[in-house]
């Protein structure tokens, strides 16, 4: 089930999170503001083709790739399923 690969992706990057990446306060800010549209999303299970979700996760795995490898890697695995989910 795509949402619950999701929910788990969306677990993962919280963990990295908690790590305290060294993240100025903006980037944590679109990072918390992004994980709270997928939660949104993942609460409503809909495939409403929500392409700016999709096209805000990808902004941050360019903005992340070079200095938090990790990050940018977890938010491509969300970007997939969300393409899976026809999001």
């Amino acid at each position: 089930m795509p949402a619950r690969e999701l929910q788990e992706q969306l677990n993962t990057l919280r963990e990295q999170l908690e790590q305290n990446p060294p993240l100025n306060d903006d980037e944590r800010a679109n990072l918390h503001d992004l994980m709270n549209q997928i939660e949104a999303q993942i609460q409503l299970e809909s495939a409403t083709n929500d392409a700016s979700l999709a096209d805000g996760v990808n902004l941050a795995v360019e903005r992340f790739e070079v200095e938090h490898p990790g990050l940018a890697g977890t938010l491509r695995n969300i970007v997939q399923t969300l393409g899976g989910m026809g999001i």
